[in-house]
C-alpha cells in the first residue's frame, strides 16, 4: 500500500470551479483561457485532447507544478474553450491569441524570444546537451529557436534520463532537475545506448519526431506508477508541441523560430 499523504496535496480549482467542470470538460482539440475574476486572460494554452490537458493543472504540487502555475492556478476564477477541428488548427489560434492577448503566466510566444540553439555532442559514453546562443563548431545543433528553447532542453534532458535510467525514479533525478534548475549545459551517461540516443535525436530535430517518441515509449513502458506517468506525460507533451510547431513551420516554408 502507498503511504498515505499527511496533508494532501491542495486543488485549488477543483475548489473554485468544481470537480464536475472537469469531469464534463471536452475530449477534443481547441485552445483553453484561463482568466481571473475580473475576466482578464491569465493564461491561454492548446491541446489536442482538452480534458487530459487540464487534469494536469488540478494537483498544485510544489515539487511537480512550476513555481509560476502555482500562483496562476490560485487566481483562475474561469476557463474558457475555443473548439477547433484538430491540434494544427488549435496550435494556429494559441499562436494568435498569445500574440494578441499577452497572458500574464505565458512565456513562450508572447514576445520574440532570444534565438538560440539546442546542440550536443557526444564524449565517449556521456551526452553533452547544452541550449545555448552560439554553438561551438565540433557540436551538432538544431536551431534558431525562440524563447521556449530553454523549456524544450529542460524536458529533453529530463525524459533522456529517465529513458536511461529505468531502474531509477523521477524522485532521483539530479538534484534541481525536477523544480527546473537545470544548467545550460547538462551531461548524461548513455552506456551502451550512445547510438540509440543519437538515432533519437536526429529523428527528433531532423527527421521524424514520431520516431524519437516511439522510442521514449519502449524506454518508458514499465514506469506504470501514476506519479512517474502524470510526470513524463507532462514532458512528452513538450516534445509533441515541438513537434507540430516543426511541422507547421515546414508545410508553411518558413524559418524554425519555433517556440
Amino acid at each position: 500500500m502507498g503511504q498515505t499523504l499527511l496533508f494532501p496535496d491542495p486543488k485549488p480549482l477543483d475548489q473554485r470551479l468544481g470537480r464536475k467542470f472537469f469531469r464534463r470538460a471536452p475530449q477534443r482539440p481547441g485552445v483553453y483561457l484561463m482568466k481571473d475574476a475580473c475576466d482578464k486572460v491569465l493564461y491561454v494554452g492548446k491541446a489536442k485532447d482538452l480534458k487530459q490537458r487540464l487534469n494536469h493543472y488540478r494537483v498544485a504540487n510544489p515539487d511537480r507544478m512550476p513555481r509560476r502555475h502555482l500562483k496562476m492556478v490560485r487566481e483562475v476564477a474561469r476557463i474558457e474553450f475555443q473548439f477547433c477541428a484538430n491540434e494544427a488548427a488549435a496550435l494556429k489560434r494559441e499562436s494568435k491569441l498569445l500574440r494578441s492577448l499577452k497572458p500574464q503566466f505565458n512565456r513562450a510566444g508572447v514576445w520574440p524570444g532570444k534565438t538560440r540553439f539546442i546542440a550536443w555532442r557526444f564524449a565517449q559514453e556521456h551526452l553533452e546537451l547544452a541550449v545555448t546562443d552560439m554553438p561551438e563548431p565540433t557540436w551538432q545543433r538544431f536551431g534558431p529557436l525562440g524563447g521556449g528553447s530553454r523549456h524544450l532542453h529542460q524536458a529533453l534532458a529530463r525524459l533522456l534520463w529517465l529513458a536511461l535510467n529505468p531502474a531509477r525514479a523521477c524522485t532521483e533525478l539530479p538534484a534541481g532537475w525536477m523544480q527546473g534548475y537545470q544548467a545550460q549545459q547538462v551531461m548524461i551517461e548513455c552506456g551502451q545506448s550512445v547510438q540509440e540516443v543519437a538515432a533519437a535525436l536526429a529523428a527528433l530535430f531532423w527527421q521524424s519526431p514520431d520516431d524519437m517518441l516511439l522510442w521514449l515509449g519502449s524506454r518508458f513502458s514499465k514506469r506504470i506508477h501514476p506519479f512517474e506517468r502524470a510526470i513524463i506525460e507532462s514532458e512528452l507533451e513538450i516534445l509533441k508541441e515541438f513537434s507540430a510547431k516543426r511541422k507547421q513551420a515546414l508545410e508553411g516554408g518558413r524559418q524554425l523560430a519555433l517556440l
